[in-house]
């Protein structure tokens, strides 16, 4: 499992090699610049400021010199929030995304598990197309739809939640999870329920019934280990997309996060702290593939890790 893992983090470097080159090419075609929206300064001044920035180097020099940093660990000093540098940023907001993120990806496991059992075992029933109902309301209906509907709905209208805002506290939570989680409940009910079918008709099934096992320990002993797999395999990219899918409901609900730097970021040209944060989302994706993988090797043996 070990030369598996360390085969996979080879694997992986090339694309995020190429991440980065594409990142920072992108970034630099754009139209505008770090400072081009501050009010008018003396070109001696803007000089200065490119300088110390590196701006007035080639764009492979400055390249290289971003590589080196990363290499070492560094980001490098944000454009735009002084005295912090890149490293600080992502360490500040990412407690708070990961929260969030992780509390969505539960409440969309759990739900997603439950409806998707609910909905195999008892097809055509009110209780299948319920949740039916309901996985096509959050595949149909995008995120940034969601979240402003719930605002006006449950924070506006019903005044039982805050609009926005983020002190901690539980009420402040609520919305931003909800949101988040309603696409992941979707696609994890629907995989479950369409696995679950396909188990409870496999021959394994039928001997444990045969046997005389009783219809719950069949299911629970027997099914769902054999049912689950295809949810496995998809919460390892679904984990890492909430978190960085975060980036719209950090800016619909006003939480400080790293997808808020981020997009603060990119509207302000602040070239450090895009890349670092493309490169770091770039690396939870990876990683929560390969625990996907090794998770799956796990529950079933014959997954192999060649």
């Amino acid at each position: 499992m070990f030369a598996y893992a360390i085969r996979r983090i080879l694997g992986a470097l090339p694309t995020l090699i190429a991440l980065a080159v594409i990142s920072f090419f992108m970034m630099r075609v754009a139209p505008g610049g770090p400072f081009s929206g501050n009010r008018r300064v003396p070109d001696e001044i803007r000089a200065n400021v490119e300088r110390a920035f590196h701006l007035d180097e080639p764009l492979w020099m400055q390249f290289g010199r971003w590589v080196w940093g990363v290499l070492h660990f560094d980001f490098g000093p944000s454009m735009k929030y002084r005295d912090y540098n890149v490293s600080e940023l992502i360490a500040i907001g990412l407690p708070t995304s990961l929260e969030v993120g992780i509390w969505a990806m539960i409440v969309s496991t759990l739900i997603g598990l439950a409806l998707g059992i609910a909905g195999a075992l008892r097809r055509n029933t009110s209780i299948d197309y319920a949740a039916g109902a309901l996985a096509m309301v959050g595949l149909a209906i995008p995120i940034f739809v969601i979240g402003p509907v719930l605002q006006l709905t449950l924070g506006l209208e019903l005044r039982w939640l805050p609009i926005a805002g983020w002190d901690g506290s539980w009420p402040f939570k609520i919305l931003p999870i909800i949101t988040l989680s309603l696409p992941g409940i979707a696609y994890v009910s629907r995989l479950m329920r369409a696995s679950m079918i396909e188990t409870m008709r496999s021959n394994y099934v039928r001997t444990a019934r045969a046997k005389g096992i009783g219809a719950r320990r069949t299911i629970i002993r027997h099914a769902l280990r054999g049912a689950i797999m295809p949810v496995v395999a998809y919460l390892g990219p679904a984990t890492a997309i909430t978190i960085t899918g975060s980036i719209v409901i950090e800016q619909i609900f006003q939480i400080p996060g790293i997808g808020r730097y981020f997009v603060e970021g990119a509207t302000g040209r602040d070239y450090p702290l895009v890349m670092g944060v493309t490169i770091f989302y770039g690396a939870i994706v990876i990683g929560a593939n390969l625990l996907t993988d090794l998770v799956r090797s796990w529950l079933d043996p014959k997954v192999s890790y060649e």
